[in-house]
């Protein structure tokens, strides 16, 4: 039995991580101020006699020097979220970033605790490389530009958690996560899938952003929950970034089209401008595709989940 301490574990990818944990035999704790994450995503661990959750910042310097101690790992995936928050609000994306993770790895360093971190594709910024490799060049937009505040926040959290690696050799984990989609997530924060299928079910418009031509791949929070978990057990990825997400590609139309086919639905499909969406001067990538032999290669993990799959499993949940 292990003492895990998961910040951002009321979010869609960490309450799916507590229970994980929960159900291998594990002690649990939590710390989210629910500023994205919600309660009722971990409402039904409370009665959990190994999990407890603390509604609190993790960036609380006093209440994490008291909780990382007594726990033997830790999975950092507090973070600000989602490209509406990011443009809405840069201020508070920037600081909740840096600042938290700024508390939670010197903590760790000083108490030698191991420290997972959540990354992002996004750091790859408007790389035409494909398919985006760990170890490639990024390609940043201009800071005038707010889409790219949180990119630039979570690279910073990465080279700050590979600093320690190499300065005081704490443990340090990194996954650059590619479009976690699953039941329980909301679409509040401009998640895609999520937003679509609402409409669907609704049978309102689906607004498509953009074009619709740029290109994403959508994976299983289940696959990322194995390969979270899998990569904190493996000691040959300390100190290594690592991408997980599916390489299953579709253009965002196409993801639309998919929706309304598969919810049933007479929904139309409209095209919104990405100024009239987010304001004047957003700016995006075209293709966002990982290359996965870093996590085959450790880990032996690949996506079990396709597309169809996670879209159906997203509306029965939204059916019930």
């Amino acid at each position: 039995m292990h003492n895990y301490l998961i910040t951002g574990g009321a979010g869609f990818i960490g309450s799916y991580l507590a229970e994980r944990l929960l159900h291998e035999g594990h002690k649990i704790t939590v710390v989210d101020d629910l500023s994205t994450g919600r309660w009722s995503n971990i409402a039904h661990l409370e009665s959990d006699p190994d999990f407890r959750a603390v509604v609190a910042s993790a960036d609380d310097v006093k209440l994490m020097g008291d909780e990382i101690p007594r726990h033997s790992f830790i999975f950092h995936l507090a973070s600000a979220v989602g490209v509406q928050l990011v443009v809405d609000r840069p201020v508070e994306t920037v600081q909740r970033i840096v600042r938290t993770t700024d508390v939670i790895v010197e903590l760790a360093a000083r108490f030698r605790r191991p420290v997972l971190l959540t990354s992002t594709s996004e750091v790859y910024g408007k790389s035409e490389a494909i398919p985006f490799s760990e170890d490639a060049d990024t390609v940043m937009g201009p800071t005038s530009k707010r889409r790219w505040a949180y990119a630039c926040a979570k690279a910073l959290d990465e080279f700050l958690m590979l600093a320690h690696y190499r300065q005081t050799s704490l443990p340090v984990y990194i996954a650059r996560l590619f479009n976690t989609v699953g039941p329980r997530q909301s679409g509040s924060y401009g998640m895609v899938l999520p937003r679509f299928i609402d409409a669907a079910l609704k049978g309102e418009a689906i607004s498509v952003f953009g074009s619709g031509e740029q290109s994403r791949c959508f994976c299983s929070v289940h696959d990322i929950i194995d390969g979270l978990v899998a990569l904190s057990r493996c000691p040959a990825a300390v100190g290594n970034v690592v991408n997980l997400g599916s390489d299953e590609e579709i253009t965002v139309w196409q993801l639309a089209q998919r929706v309304v086919r598969l919810t049933g639905s007479h929904s139309p499909i409209v095209r919104v401008p990405y100024e009239k969406a987010y304001g004047p001067g957003f700016d995006d990538m075209m293709r966002r595709i990982p290359d996965l032999r870093r996590a085959r290669d450790l880990i032996g993990w690949n996506p079990a989940y396709r597309l169809d799959d996670i879209i159906r499993q997203i509306i029965a949940d939204r059916t019930r």
